[in-house]
């Protein structure tokens, strides 16, 4: 599981991620919100964390531009502000939920785990296509190098992979990896095929390549 961690406050960006990472999720921190939109454009989570006051870029702009750009990603907003209108702003804004300072870290894992709850995985089995694996128990992807992928890019890559060779349209893929999500549509497909296609790259596939265009139809192949 992969989450992103927004907050400019050193030492609670150290320990949230400290906290984070002894329950075994993989956590990029950041410390503004132009570096939160960067990771964000660059790579897939499973769970953003938020905080409202940031520098460069307000942690409410941030989520403004994700759900503008159809980032259905969970996202939790931190906030140190307890006055009704600002938590009503973050959810009209698109967040799934929100958690004023001070906060117990309890409550925080609990608050992610809940987020993270609404994803299904797609597969149980390993599926192998020439150089590249696709692991189930740890959600990675492998050719000459690993990669951790996020629940979306599992379960994405997983409907691709048991369907090589076979045209799979956006249409197909939002019902059956997004199901129904509203905010979901054709940008968000191809934003995470992106992701995908990145992440063949990285881990040096020499023979497996994801063919479509955006709005389209899509599958993988075997290109040897």
């Amino acid at each position: 599981m992969k989450i992103l961690l927004a907050e400019d406050t050193k030492d609670l960006n150290k320990n949230v991620t400290l906290l984070l990472k002894t329950q075994n999720y993989d956590v990029d921190n950041v410390f503004d919100g132009e570096e939160a939109i960067n990771h964000i454009l660059n790579d897939s989570y499973d769970c953003i964390i938020l905080d409202i006051m940031m520098p460069k870029k307000d942690g409410i702009s941030v989520l403004k531009e994700l759900r503008k750009r159809h980032i259905v990603t969970p996202v939790l907003l931190l906030t140190a502000k307890a006055e009704v209108d600002d938590r009503v702003e973050g959810l009209d804004a698109g967040a799934d939920d929100y958690l004023p300072k001070p906060f117990a870290f309890k409550e925080l894992l609990a608050r992610v785990r809940a987020l993270i709850r609404r994803t299904n995985l797609a597969s149980t089995e390993d599926i192998s296509i020439a150089d590249v694996l696709l692991e189930a128990s740890t959600q990675s992807l492998t050719s000459q190098s690993s990669v951790r992928l996020s629940n979306k890019e599992y379960e994405l890559m997983s409907l691709i992979m048991n369907n090589q060779d076979i045209d799979l349209s956006t249409e197909h893929l939002l019902e059956h990896v997004w199901r129904g999500e509203p905010n979901a549509n054709e940008s968000t497909v191809w934003l995470y095929i992106s992701y995908l296609k990145k992440k063949l790259e990285m881990i040096g596939s020499k023979s497996v390549t994801i063919i479509g265009e955006k709005g389209g139809n899509f599958h993988i192949t075997n290109t040897i």
